[in-house]
């Protein structure tokens, strides 16, 4: 195997994007362990395999995934909103509805209000 340096784990973390796109999200899983090996902090692609996980069915290892970006990155609309549909999915509407309201409540994006009951049909 070639050795790996900073520069292969971006080529691996956009093919990981171009796999999850194509609908193989076990593949970009793959491809993405590498990288958080040899970079734990990099939220990105932390954020890029939780939605592998969730893509994958794998819901528990989503949910973890999703929880480690938001205890570094609190204020992640998008990683609360996926937390919550992953919750959602897992049978948990009511940690679901939390993070909905969060995520709303940090990006006004109808999706987001829609989900977390905020419209206006409500």
């Amino acid at each position: 195997m070639p050795e790996r340096n900073p520069e292969t784990h971006v080529i691996d973390f956009r093919a990981a994007e171009q796999l999850l796109a194509a609908r193989d999200p076990r593949g970009a899983v793959q491809l993405l362990d590498s990288v958080i090996a040899s970079h734990p902090e990099n939220t990105a692609a932390r954020l890029l395999r939780a939605r592998a996980f969730f893509a994958a069915a794998q819901l528990r290892p989503a949910e973890l995934e999703f929880e480690l970006v938001l205890e570094r990155e609190p204020d992640n609309a998008f990683a609360h909103f996926a937390l919550a549909r992953t919750f959602e999915r897992s049978g948990h509407p009511e940690r679901a509805g939390r993070h909905f309201r969060l995520a709303a409540a940090l990006d006004p994006n109808p999706e987001y209000l829609k989900a977390a009951r905020f419209d206006a049909e409500g």
